[in-house]
């Protein structure tokens, strides 16, 4: 139950949605356009008020202002429900792990943070319960006794040819493995992080105490690597949510002083990874290759550089299809122009007749658009993004085969 003093306190915004007026601190109205998390401009007719218009990032923040005023907490809902949201997450990260409605349990939460540490908690507390998974572990040392082996180029650089101590190197068996320190960093993450529900804190409090012996990973830091295995295949679920609360989503910044904690979904990067991963599924098994994010250049001296969302190429290893994903919001007659000007620039540079333009869908339908003196045909078609699982990835089977048909020049 939400107190007035805490309703006070709360800004609710909506995707995409138009700026709404607000009465705010200027201190925080300074720090929310300094971040980018959402537009943030001061009214020049009404001082302390402040126009918020929510872009493509959706989530949570807490602004703190550093006189010990109220948190101001700003809460941004995606169009797309919670439930389809982690659809397109879950399946972007492993879309052979058989993500589907109901697989990260988020139905009974409306909020992005409250569902992510929901799953995420759901997830750990079925890797965990055959209990933590044990690997070998190589360290370093200088030890007073030899164990495993001698590191001989170590000892004679570090030691000059003394006997004690020794430079060893040895395998352990232990549970302080990339795998077990993931997840206790996703969790020390989300128990940082103010909105979390207090029974999905409690139970996030319960998996801590469960890797209490793993070394957590120090903030900056590079994530350890892991591979998928057997060995690993009940720990997946959960790894490939914890890499999504800790490759850099989230909001941390202390600008001025100020304090800003939270976490945020970037849906045009969400819809792009799920567009092009999608693609490549398509074509997983055929005599064509799918490249993502592919660096090219426009011009011959190589001076100007394009990375296409998605490119295909044939068996000889050249460009046959090229799309390009774009979650935005739309002008009102349709489609951004500027986007087929980049599509153009794409087909030209790759030798392609045809180009794709993938969005999610707007007030436009499919639309084909035939370029003048080019030669140069480009598509711009639009998936629903509310529509069950099947439905969508039948979709994007559709739009691979139309990538699939592309006449080369």
């Amino acid at each position: 139950m939400t107190s007035a003093r805490e309703a006070t306190r709360s800004v609710e915004l909506i995707e995409h949605a138009p700026a709404t007026l607000l009465p705010l601190p200027d201190a925080v109205g300074r720090a929310l356009a300094a971040s980018g998390i959402v537009d943030a401009t001061p009214d020049p007719y009404t001082p302390g008020h402040w126009s918020l218009r929510a872009g493509s990032k959706v989530g949570a923040v807490t602004v703190t202002t550093p006189g010990g005023g109220e948190p101001v907490t700003v809460r941004v809902t995606p169009k797309v429900p919670i439930a389809r949201l982690f659809f397109l997450l879950g399946y972007s990260l492993d879309p052979k792990g058989g993500w589907r409605d109901g697989e990260v349990e988020v139905a009974e939460h409306r909020e992005v943070l409250p569902a992510l540490a929901h799953a995420v908690e759901r997830q750990v507390d079925r890797a965990l319960r055959q209990g933590l998974l044990q690997g070998y572990l190589t360290t370093e040392e200088s030890a007073l006794v030899v164990r495993g082996r001698i590191r001989e180029a170590e000892q004679i650089r570090r030691r000059f040819g003394a006997a004690l101590p020794v430079e060893v190197a040895y395998d352990e068996f232990t549970t302080d493995i990339a795998e077990n320190r993931l997840l206790r960093t996703a969790v020390e993450r989300l128990l940082r992080l103010p909105g979390v529900p207090r029974d999905v804190r409690r139970r996030l409090l319960r998996q801590r105490a469960r890797l209490a012996d793993v070394t957590a990973i120090v903030r900056g830091q590079p994530l350890p690597h892991w591979r998928p295995s057997r060995l690993n295949s009940r720990y997946q679920h959960a790894l490939h949510l914890a890499h999504a609360v800790l490759d850099g989503s989230s909001a941390e910044h202390t600008p001025g002083g100020l304090r800003i904690d939270g976490f945020l979904f970037d849906m045009n990067r969400l819809f792009e990874d799920f567009v092009t991963v999608g693609l490549r599924e398509a074509f997983r098994g055929t005599d064509r290759t799918a490249r993502l994010q592919d660096p090219h250049h426009l011009d011959e001296a190589a001076a100007i550089r394009m990375k296409p969302d998605f490119v295909l190429y044939g068996a000889d290893d050249t460009p046959c299809a090229v799309a390009d994903a774009k979650y935005k919001a739309e002008k009102r007659g349709g489609f951004p122009d500027a986007d087929l000007y980049q599509m153009l620039a794409y087909c030209t540079a790759l030798g392609l007749r045809e180009g794709h333009l993938v969005y999610a869908k707007g007030n436009a339908p499919h639309a084909a658009h035939q370029v003048r003196h080019a030669g140069i045909v480009i598509h711009q078609h639009a998936l629903d993004l509310d529509q069950e699982p099947a439905v969508l990835l039948t979709d994007i089977e559709e739009v691979a085969q139309r990538l699939a048909n592309t006449p080369r020049v």
